[in-house]
This record gives C-alpha cells, structure tokens and sequence, in this order.
C-alpha cells in the first residue's frame, strides 16, 4: 500500500461487501478498525505481514495474554488478508502456526440453584439504599437465569417486549438477525411485574423507553451498558467466593444462560422426556442458528454427561430379553 490511509479505506470495502451479502460483522468491524488504527500509528506502509498481525494481536487492552485469546485475534484477520490479496499479492496470510489453533469450546460453569438465589440476594443490598437499582441488577440476573436471555438480548429489552399479560417476550434481530417470541415462567412474570410497578415511579415508561435501566449518572433512565452489568456482577462474584467449576477463569453471567439449558435438559431426562424431539425447541428458545450448538450441552456438560454414564450404567445392568 502507498499510504496507511488506504487500509482504512479497503477495511471498509472489505466490510461493506460481506454486509451486502448478509453478514452482520459487529466484533469483526470493530477488530478491523483497530487492525487499521495500529498499522496507521505505526507508520507502516509496505505490504501487511505476517509480524505487523501479529504484533497488532499482542496488543491484547484486556490483558488476557493468553495464546487462545491471540489465536482468536489472528482469526479476525485471516479471511480479511485473503481478500486483500486479489489487490496486493504480496499480502502475507496468517495460518495456525503462529499462536496455534482456536480452542474448541470448554466446559461452563453450571450454577446451583443455591448460587443463583445467593446472586440474587447479594444484587438486592446493592445499594445506593432506597433506591432502583438494586431491583434492576436483580431483575436482570433473574432474568437471564429463568429464560436464557443472552447478556445482549436482556439489556436491549423495550417496554413493548415486555408482555407481562400474555406472559412472553419479544427478543428482537440479535446475534442471527432472527426474532423469537418466548413464554415466561409465572414466576418470572410475576417478579417482573414488581420490578415494573416499582420502576414506573421512575418514569420512563413509553413504549420504546428500556426495560432495565440505568439509575445513575449519564445513564440515569438509559439502557444498561454491558460494561457496567459485568462490573457490578464481578463485584458481586468475588464477594460470594464461588468455586469455580468451568475451564473460563470463574463464573460469568453467560453462564447463566448455560445453566438455564441444562437444567431444561435434565428436567426432560427426569421427566422421561424423549430429548432428541424436544431439542429443536430449545434450540429455537435459545436462538440458536444451529441445532448443533445446542447439541454442545449433551456433550460437553459433566451434569449431562453423569446423567447419560448412570442411564447407560442401568442399560448395562438390566437382564437380556429371555434371561432367568
């Protein structure tokens, strides 16, 4: 390239290109841009290779420094190298040699019914005391915990999504630009029922106005950000000392989400329930675009897969057909 300018530039190309063919491309646009930025503060002018990618992947700002954190960087610039190579030849492509393959997914930390009733009582004395907050933090983690709710598709819930009456909500084009239309639990209706009249006090209460807002600040009466949820979630977490029983450092409030179907996917062995038929439901309450990712929990859970070793323990020991 001539200029630093010009990547800037053949990013956005690059971006509007896959957009035109469906691609939503949010955490790759964003790592991109930074790719840009880097290579332009840097000074570098000639073709992109392989050590200008790898020192932009080093450049970790969340301090991860971890070979599977830098893999999964390199990955945002892969597909975006080869596509600039039909403008620049020499433009070098990175393979898994540098910081080794993705890892494959690891092991979630399944939350106890007792965990999340504890997370619960410590989001309620959050304080300030008096105010809205705490029943926020509460209805939010609460939330998660009885529907599955990604972290996202929770923060970016609306008044209107929120039918208390029918008992559903609206989660609107998300991860797979798909909308779905969930039943609640009459309990969880019933606990967002009370954060509801508790919050209309605080006004806000459009149609269009968020459903779990921010109650301090710049964001008084605006959506939660993500960055403040996991801030006072990580906060909470240290304060419970939970021990920790996934492969991801300590539990996360994704994890929530995790627990939510595999405990939905234990009820049904308990239940009897033939579970390869009721998987395409949960699978499409999760919003899944793949069955398959779904499919993930039966395998890659120890609850589920201490569930099928003792069924498989029980086949084992049960007499053939005909013995004495």
């Amino acid at each position: 390239m001539s200029a630093t300018t010009d990547l800037q530039v053949k990013v956005n190309e690059y971006l509007a290109e896959r957009r035109r063919l469906g691609f939503e491309l949010h955490h790759m646009g964003g790592g991109l841009a930074s790719f840009a930025r880097f290579v332009a503060d840097a000074h570098h002018s000639e073709p992109l290779t392989i050590d200008v990618m790898a020192d932009w992947v080093r450049q970790d700002k969340a301090l991860h420094r971890t070979q599977a954190t830098w893999a999964r960087r390199l990955e945002l610039l892969r597909p975006f190298a080869r596509w600039m190579r039909q403008f620049d030849p020499t433009t070098e492509v990175p393979d898994e040699s540098i910081f080794g393959p993705i890892p494959g997914r690891v092991t979630p930390h399944i939350y106890s019914e007792q965990e999340i009733v504890e997370l619960l009582a410590a989001a309620r004395r959050l304080g300030p005391s008096g105010s809205l907050r705490p029943m926020v933090f509460e209805t939010l983690f609460g939330l998660i915990a009885s529907t599955g709710l990604r972290v996202s598709e929770a923060l970016a819930l609306v008044n209107a999504d929120v039918d208390l009456v029918a008992g559903t909500l609206t989660v609107r084009k998300t991860k797979f630009t798909k909308s779905r239309m969930l039943p609640m639990h009459p309990s969880t209706v019933q606990a967002l029922l009370a954060y509801r009249r508790l919050r209309s006090k605080a006004g806000h209460c459009s149609a269009d106005s968020p459903f779990l807002i921010g109650t301090r600040g710049q964001r008084h009466g605006q959506p939660l950000s993500d960055r403040q949820v996991h801030r006072v979630f990580l906060s909470l977490r240290s304060q419970m000392g939970w021990v920790d029983r996934g492969c991801h450092g300590g539990p996360r409030i994704h994890d929530l989400r995790h627990s939510f179907a595999v405990r939905r996917v234990i009820l049904w062995h308990q239940q009897g329930t033939d579970v390869d038929q009721a998987m395409l439901s949960l699978s499409t309450y999760l919003g899944h675009a793949k069955i398959s990712n779904t499919y993930w929990y039966l395998t890659g859970v120890p609850e589920l897969m201490a569930l099928a070793g003792n069924k498989f323990a029980d086949f084992a020991q049960a007499p053939e057909f005909g013995d004495e």
